[in-house]
């Protein structure tokens, strides 16, 4: 048994070493290229974010995946709801169209609100957001990039009807998967006293 023990352990202490290097290894990548997750690594991805912390189980994320030629179509229909929003500049909306071509896989997530006595708000945003944080760690682990990408168009009231959103849902984000094209630097390591206190009475 203490043999046994000890393998185990070991087992978890070489897992513990893998997942924390992967969450240092992850960094937002913009420039992406195929190839882009399988169906079944997708659900694989999907299956993660269901996952995060949710306060009465609202499950108040919805996920939707845009990839292939319906690219070109997004990129239309986000150019077409930032007009609707009340952008003229043409420059900007052409540039827009060609968003979606940056990567060969986006996926909308959507914070879908459910009103609850004991579940505020804050609370359904900050659990999609752990969703979207199993995402990208997953897509990691399975050797693709990504990058987490919101602004205007995140917070166009257009898109979001166009999409079938309620009026309280919001769109988190529009990730972008596929393959890193490019090696890039790692990532700077910042100093954990410079962010962390022990509290004392």
């Amino acid at each position: 048994m203490a043999k046994n023990a000890g393998k185990i352990e070991t087992m978890q202490e070489c897992s513990v070493e893998n997942i924390v290097a992967l969450i240092h290894e992850r960094q937002s990548i913009g420039q992406l290229v195929e190839p882009a997750p399988s169906a079944e690594q997708l659900h694989q991805v999907i299956a993660s974010a269901l996952t995060a912390p949710d306060h009465h189980r609202l499950h108040p994320w919805r996920f939707i995946c845009v990839e292939h030629e319906q690219r070109q179509a997004f990129g239309a229909l986000l150019a077409q709801s930032l007009a609707a929003d009340g952008e003229m500049d043409e420059v900007q909306l052409e540039r827009v169209k060609l968003h979606p071509l940056r990567a060969p896989m986006l996926l909308i997530c959507i914070m879908q609100y459910h009103p609850h006595p004991k579940v505020p708000e804050y609370e359904q945003v900050l659990s999609c957001g752990a969703a979207i944080q199993n995402i990208l760690l997953t897509l990691q682990a399975q050797g693709f990039a990504s990058m987490w990408r919101s602004g205007a168009v995140a917070e166009s009231v257009s898109l979001k009807q166009a999409l079938g959103c309620a009026e309280q849902d919001q769109i988190a984000g529009l990730i972008y998967i596929g393959t890193t094209a490019k090696a890039i630097a790692p990532r700077q390591q910042l100093s954990v006293t410079d962010f962390l206190t022990t509290w004392q009475a």
